[in-house]
C-alpha cells in the first residue's frame, strides 16, 4: 500500500528498558543494526501494527510493553536507487513512519527472535538512548534523529553544571544526555523489569533454539533463514499505478525494513 506520492505507511518501534537503553536489533544475516519496523496493513491502526511488528519481529506482546508516547506525524525517509528494484523505480520512494516509544515491562528472557518461520533479526542488545544515530544506515539517519529528539520530552535527563544536557552522539544539533537518571516503576503491578546495570558494555544476545542467550552466557549464533518480505498488503484507494506494482514495493527494499 503506497500513498500518492510513492510512500509506504510504516510503524517504527523504540523500546526502553529500565534504564532508559533502547533495544537494538541486528538483521538476520547482515551486519546491519536497526529499530524493529514494519509496513502498516490495509484497515490497522498504526498502533494495531506496532504491536503485530513487536510480537512478530522481538517476540513480546501488549502486556510485555507500555507506550510512553508516539510521534505526532509522519516523518519519511526515502530509499536510495540501489535497493529498489530495477521495475518499480519511479513508483516506490520510501517510507513515512509514526514512531512509539515503548517501556519494557517483561524481562530480557521474554524477547524471542524466532516466533515465526522468518525472523527480521539473529540477535540483539542493549545501547544508550542516542547510540543508534553513530550506526544506523545513512538514508535513515535523519528520520532517526527527528524519532529519537521528539520522544526524548518523555524522559527525564541529568543536567550538567549549567542546566544543560549532553548527549554522546555527533550528528544531534541539541545537546541531550544519554541516560536517564531515575529508574522507571514497573508498567503493572507485580511485573517484573530487565534488571540490565547501567554503564555496562553492550553485549548482543544471539538466538538460540527458542530465546535468546542470557545475560553474561554468550552463546554461538545459530545459523537462520534468510530474511523474507513482508505478507502482501491489501490494496488501498485506488492510485496511479498498477496493483502488480503495489504488490512488489512491499519487497523492495533488503535495508529498508
Amino acid at each position: 500500500m503506497l500513498d500518492r506520492e510513492g510512500f509506504r505507511p510504516n510503524v517504527g518501534i523504540i523500546l526502553l528498558n529500565a534504564h532508559n537503553e533502547v533495544w537494538w536489533g541486528k538483521r538476520v544475516r547482515e551486519h546491519s543494526w536497526q529499530f524493529p519496523q514494519g509496513g502498516i496493513k490495509y484497515g490497522e491502526t498504526p498502533e494495531q501494527a506496532m504491536y503485530r511488528e513487536l510480537e512478530e519481529e522481538i517476540g513480546l506482546r501488549q502486556e510485555h510493553v507500555k507506550i510512553v508516547g508516539r510521534t505526532r506525524d509522519w516523518l519519511r525517509y526515502e530509499v536510495p536507487d540501489h535497493f529498489i528494484k530495477r521495475e518499480i523505480r519511479g513508483h516506490y520512494r520510501g517510507q513515512k513512519q509514526i514512531w512509539f516509544l515503548l517501556r519494557m515491562c517483561a524481562r530480557d528472557n521474554d524477547v524471542n527472535l524466532r516466533l515465526t518461520d522468518h525472523p527480521e533479526f539473529d540477535a540483539w542488545r542493549w545501547h544508550d538512548y542516542w547510540v543508534p544515530l553513530d550506526v544506523v544506515i545513512e538514508f535513515k539517519r535523519e528520520v532517526y534523529q527527528r524519532a529519537l529528539q521528539e520522544l526524548s520530552r518523555f524522559l527525564t535527563w541529568p543536567a550538567h553544571g549549567n542546566g544543560q544536557h549532553r548527549h554522546t552522539s555527533r550528528y544531534l544539533r541539541q545537546p541531550h544526555a544519554p541516560r536517564a537518571v531515575a529508574t522507571p516503576a514497573p508498567c503493572t503491578e507485580g511485573t517484573p523489569v530487565p534488571a540490565s546495570q547501567p554503564g555496562a558494555q553492550p553485549e548482543a544476545r544471539q538466538q538460540h533454539g527458542g530465546g535468546p542467550a542470557s545475560r553474561g552466557q554468550p552463546r554461538p549464533p545459530r545459523q537462520a533463514s534468510a530474511p523474507t518480505a513482508p505478507a502482501a498488503i491489501a490494496p488501498a484507494a485506488p492510485a496511479a499505478m498498477a496493483p502488480a506494482v503495489q504488490e512488489e514495493a512491499v519487497d523492495v527494499i533488503k535495508a529498508g525494513g
